[in-house]
C-alpha cells in the first residue's frame, strides 16, 4: 500500500490544526528586544492566540493540508518527507480567508459555532484573520527549504491570495436576479476560479514547488488543484440546496442572492420564461418571503445535475492530470478521498 494513501486512511474529517506552530509565531514576539518582548504573556496570548485558538480549534476537513502532500508526492517528493510548515501555511492562509467571508457574509455560525466576530467581536476577528495571512507566509520561511525556494513559495502564495480578493469581490458584488442570465455561468465560474480555485491550485503547488518538479509538471498539478476547488464549490453549492442538513446554509444563500453553481447550472438548462419566474421568487426571498417554496423547487429541477455535474469535474480533473502523470499512486488516493469527500457535502 502507498505510505500516501496509508495517511488518508488514517486522517479524517475532525482532526485539529497544530496549535504548538501558532503559539510559537506568538512566542518569537515575546522573544524580541524592546517593549515588545516586554508586554506581558498574558496580554499576548488574549490579543492574538485566544482568538486565533478559539477558530482553529474547530476542525474542518482538512483537505487542503492533504493536498499539499499529493501535489509533493506527485512532483517527485519522498513519501513522508512533505515539510509540515507547507500544509499549516496553507491551512492558515484558509483559515483567515474564512473568518473574513463569515464577516463580510454577516454569517452568524462557522462549523456549529458562532462565527469568530460574533463570538470575539468584529474587529478582533478581522485582526487575527490577517495576521494569520501574514504569519502564514513568514512561517514558510521556518520549512528549511533553501530561500530561493522559500520566496518562490511566498511569491505563489500571495500570487493566490491577491487571485482570492478579486473573486471575494465578485462574490460580494454580484446578485443573481441583477445580472442576465447568459452571463450567470461565466460569474459563477470566474468567482469559483479566483476563490477556491486558487485557494486549492496553491495547495497542490506548495508542495510541487517544495519537491522541485519541473515547470511542466507543477503546471499541471496546479491545474489539478484548480479544476479541484471547482468540484468541491460544485459539491458545496449543491449540498446547500440538497442536503437537508445544510438547509441554513441553502437559505442564507438565497436570501444572499449569491452566484452559485445552482444558478449557473439553471442559467443553462431553463428557458427565459422560466427563468425570469425564479428571478422573481429569488427576489421575494431577498425581500423577507418565506424561502421553502424556492428551496423546494431548486431540489426538484437540480437533484440529478447537482450530483453529476460535480462526478463529471472530478473525473475530469483526474484524467488531466493522468494524463501529465501516467497511472500514479496518489492519483489512486485523490480519487478515494473524492468519494469521501462527495458524501460528506451531498
Amino acid at each position: 500500500m502507498s505510505p500516501l494513501i496509508a495517511l488518508l486512511q488514517q486522517l479524517r474529517p475532525g482532526v485539529p490544526l497544530p496549535l504548538a506552530h501558532l503559539e510559537r509565531a506568538a512566542q518569537a514576539l515575546q522573544d524580541q528586544p524592546g517593549p515588545a518582548g516586554r508586554v506581558p504573556a498574558k496580554l499576548w496570548d488574549l490579543a492574538l492566540l485566544d482568538p486565533a485558538r478559539s477558530f482553529l480549534a474547530e476542525p474542518g476537513k482538512g483537505f487542503r493540508a492533504r493536498l499539499v502532500e499529493l501535489g509533493w508526492g506527485l512532483a517527485g517528493g519522498q513519501p513522508g518527507c512533505c515539510p509540515p510548515e507547507l500544509a499549516v501555511t496553507l491551512e492558515w492562509l484558509h483559515a483567515g480567508s474564512l473568518i473574513v467571508d463569515d464577516i463580510e457574509d454577516g454569517a452568524e455560525t462557522r462549523r456549529g459555532k458562532p462565527a469568530l466576530h460574533i463570538s470575539h467581536g468584529m474587529p478582533q476577528a478581522l485582526n487575527t484573520a490577517n495576521w494569520l495571512y501574514f504569519a502564514a507566509l513568514q512561517h514558510l520561511a521556518t520549512s528549511g527549504l533553501p530561500a530561493p525556494v522559500v520566496a518562490r513559495l511566498q511569491s505563489t502564495a500571495i500570487a493566490a491570495l491577491a487571485s482570492c480578493h478579486c473573486g471575494q469581490a465578485l462574490d460580494l458584488s454580484a446578485r443573481v436576479p441583477e445580472l442576465v442570465q447568459r452571463d450567470v455561468p461565466d460569474v459563477v465560474a470566474a468567482t469559483t476560479a479566483l476563490k477556491t480555485g486558487a485557494l486549492m491550485a496553491l495547495a497542490a503547488e506548495l508542495g510541487a514547488i517544495a519537491a522541485g518538479g519541473d515547470a511542466a509538471t507543477v503546471s499541471a498539478i496546479a491545474s489539478f488543484g484548480s479544476n479541484l476547488g471547482t468540484a468541491l464549490q460544485m459539491l458545496d453549492d449543491a449540498g446547500s440546496v440538497l442536503s437537508a442538513s445544510r438547509e441554513a446554509k441553502g437559505i442564507e444563500d438565497l436570501r444572499g442572492a449569491h452566484p452559485t453553481w445552482v444558478w449557473a447550472w439553471l442559467a443553462q438548462d431553463v428557458d427565459v420564461f422560466t427563468w425570469a419566474r425564479l428571478m422573481n421568487a429569488l427576489q421575494a426571498v431577498r425581500d423577507g418571503e418565506d424561502p421553502t417554496a424556492l428551496l423546494t423547487e431548486l431540489r426538484r429541477r437540480i437533484g440529478h445535475v447537482g450530483r453529476a455535474r460535480p462526478a463529471h469535474q472530478l473525473s475530469r480533473a483526474c484524467a488531466q492530470l493522468r494524463a501529465h502523470t501516467g497511472e500514479h499512486p496518489y492519483l489512486q488516493a485523490v480519487q478515494a478521498e473524492m468519494e469521501r469527500l462527495k458524501e460528506s457535502y451531498v
